[in-house]
C-alpha cells in the first residue's frame, strides 16, 4: 500500500514517466502501469480456489461431522484437534494446521447465514409476566441432585422471582405461582409462557390453546389472561430467557449446597431481592430495578386469599387403608378402606379427603416406592387386634413420649400387657395425649402398671365440673326439702336397727 502511495504521487503529483518511476522504485513497467491504469490505492491477492493436497480425500467425512455438530451447543461440540486426532487414526497425514483452517472457515461460513430481526417490546406498569422453566445442579444434603427452577419476571419493572422443586408437575406450577404473587404483593393481567404440557393441554390453530383446568382456575382466581407462545419461538419471552442464564452464571457459579430444598429457596429470596437492589434497569438508566418495581407495585392485582394449589384425583383405599399416588402409598384412617375418595397433591404434602373430611395427611415424599404411615390412622384395627402391636408395620417407629413407652415396657410383664396398652391409647382420642402421658407418669411413680390405674387417674383429673352450690340443672325434678349432711341420723337408725331385727 505504501508503494502504491509513492508509484501515484510520482506519476500525478511529481510528472514522472513510467520508466522513471519503474526504474526508481524498482519495479516492473507493467506493475507500474497496473497501478496507474486502474487507478487503485491498493492491491489485494484473492486466490481463487483453495488447493487441498493431502486433506481433499478426507473434506466429505470432515464436513459431515462438522455439519452433524452444528446445532449442539458450543461445549458440546468437537475442537478442531480432537477432530484432526480422528482424521488422524483414519489415515491423515497432514498437518494440523490445515486441518484448523477449514473448520474455522466452515463454521464463519455457517455464521453468515442471515438472521433474524426482532422489534423490542415494551410494556406497562402491572401488563405482564413472563415465566419459565431451568434445570440446576445443586448439593442438597450432601447429594449431587437436578432441581427444577420455576423463574417469574415482571415485563415491566424486570423484578424476578425463583423457586425450586423436585418435580415439573401441575400441583408444582400452581405453587410456584402462589409464592410468586406473594413475593410481589400481587399479579399482572396478562401471563406469557411457553406451551408447558401443565399449562397448555392442547396447542390449537393459530394462538388458540385449551388450558389446563387447575391452571385456569388459578388464572380466574388471580385475575390472569393467560397467553402461550408460538411453538419454538422463545424470543416471545426473551426477557425471562435471558434471565435464566443471568441467574444461572450468578447463582449458581461455583455450584452452591444446602441442607434442603426449603433451605435453598430461603436463600433464593434473599438473593432475588439483593440482586433487584442491585442491578440497573435496562431501560430506565440510572435506577435500580427494586426502583422501578417500587413504582409499579401498585398498578398489581391482589386478592384477599391465596389460591389453593393442589391437584385433585380419585383413588380407592386399600384394605390395608393406604392410597397410592406417585409410585408412593400413604395411610388414611382405618375406617375409609374399600372406599374411593379423593387425594389432593400439594407441592410439599398429601392430603387425602372424604365427605369434605380430611382422613388422612402426610409430608409429601418425592422418592420412589415408599411407604408413609400414620399410626393412629390403625387405632381402631388395633383395639380389635391387640396382637398387631408387635410387628404391625405402621407401630415400628412410633414416636410416642417417654411415660407412655416406660408404660408399654412396664405392661410387657403382663400376660395381657399388649390389651393392657392398646386400652391406654384408646384413651389418647378422648383424653389428649399430653393428659395420658401426665396419667401414666403418675401410674409409673405409684408402682402399679395398669391400664385401669391410669384411666381412673384420667376421670378423676378430667372429670366433668361440679355443679355449683344452688345451681339447678334444666330437665330434673326440684327438691322441696335439700339434702342435709348428718351422720347422727345414720347411728340412730343402726340403733333401732336391732329393734326391728328381733
Amino acid at each position: 500500500m505504501e508503494t502504491i502511495r509513492k508509484i501515484r504521487m510520482a506519476f500525478k503529483r511529481d510528472g514522472k514517466s513510467i520508466r522513471q518511476i519503474a526504474r526508481d522504485f524498482n519495479l516492473s513497467r507493467n506493475t507500474v502501469k497496473k497501478v496507474l491504469r486502474d487507478d487503485t490505492i491498493e492491491l489485494c491477492y484473492t486466490r481463487s480456489k483453495q488447493s487441498l493436497p493431502k486433506l481433499g480425500a478426507y473434506v466429505d467425512a470432515l464436513t459431515n461431522r462438522l455439519q452433524a455438530e452444528a446445532g449442539l451447543p458450543r461445549r458440546e461440540r468437537s475442537t478442531a484437534l480432537v477432530i484432526f486426532e480422528e482424521l488422524q487414526r483414519a489415515g491423515f497425514d497432514g498437518g494440523y494446521d490445515s486441518v484448523r483452517r477449514y473448520v474455522q472457515r466452515w463454521r464463519r461460513e455457517q455464521q453468515k447465514l442471515p438472521v433474524n430481526a426482532f422489534i423490542p417490546q415494551q410494556f406497562a406498569a402491572g401488563e405482564a409476566y413472563q415465566f419459565d422453566w431451568s434445570y440446576e445442579k445443586v448439593e442438597i444434603g450432601g447429594v449431587l441432585i437436578k432441581v427444577k427452577m420455576a423463574h417469574f419476571r415482571l415485563c415491566h419493572s424486570r423484578k424476578f422471582f425463583c423457586v425450586a422443586y423436585q418435580r415439573e408437575s401441575v400441583e408444582m406450577v400452581l405453587d410456584a405461582h402462589i409464592r410468586a404473587f406473594a413475593f410481589f404483593g400481587g399479579s399482572c393481567r396478562r401471563g406469557i409462557y411457553d406451551n408447558l404440557k401443565t399449562v397448555v393441554t392442547k396447542v390449537m390453530q393459530g394462538k388458540d390453546r385449551l388450558f389446563n383446568r387447575r391452571f385456569l382456575l388459578l388464572a380466574s382466581h388471580y385475575l390472569i389472561e393467560p397467553v402461550a407462545c408460538t411453538p419454538a419461538a422463545g424470543w416471545e419471552k426473551g426477557q425471562v430467557e435471558n434471565q435464566v442464564c443471568f441467574i444461572r452464571n450468578r447463582l449458581f457459579i461455583p455450584r452452591p449446597k444446602f441442607a434442603s430444598i426449603a433451605e435453598m429457596n430461603e436463600w433464593l429470596y434473599c438473593q432475588c431481592e439483593r440482586l433487584a437492589v442491585t442491578q440497573e434497569h435496562p431501560e430506565f438508566k440510572g435506577r435500580t430495578v427494586a426502583e422501578v418495581f417500587a413504582e409499579e407495585k401498585p398498578y398489581l392485582l391482589t386478592v384477599s386469599t391465596p389460591f389453593e394449589g393442589y391437584r385433585e384425583s380419585p383413588v380407592r383405599v386399600s384394605s390395608t387403608a393406604l392410597v397410592n399416588y406417585d409410585t408412593n402409598r400413604y395411610s388414611v384412617a382405618a375406617a375409609s378402606a374399600g372406599k374411593t375418595v379423593m387425594l389432593r397433591a400439594y407441592a410439599e404434602r398429601i392430603v387425602i379427603m372424604q365427605d369434605n373430611r380430611i382422613i388422612g395427611e402426610h409430608p409429601r415424599s418425592f422418592e420412589r416406592h415408599q411407604v408413609c404411615y400414620n399410626p393412629w390412622h390403625y387405632l381402631p384395627v388395633l383395639q380389635r387386634k391387640p396382637g398387631a402391636l408387635r410387628n404391625g408395620a405402621p407401630f415400628q417407629d412410633w414416636q410416642l413420649p417417654a411415660p407412655i413407652v416406660a408404660m408399654r415396657e412396664a405392661l410387657s410383664r403382663h400376660a395381657d400387657g399388649s390389651r393392657q396398652f392398646v386400652n391406654i391409647l384408646s384413651m389418647i382420642p378422648t383424653y389428649g395425649l399430653d393428659a395420658v402421658e401426665v396419667a401414666c407418669d403418675e401410674t409409673l411413680a405409684i408402682g402399679s402398671a395398669s391400664s385401669d390405674v391410669v384411666l381412673n387417674i384420667l376421670c378423676r383429673l378430667h372429670d366433668d365440673p361440679a355443679v355449683a352450690a344452688g345451681e339447678t340443672v334444666p330437665g330434673l325434678p326440684q327438691l322441696k326439702t335439700p339434702p342435709c349432711a348428718d351422720c347422727h341420723r345414720y347411728d340412730s337408725f343402726l340403733s333401732r336397727g336391732g329393734d326391728y331385727a328381733a
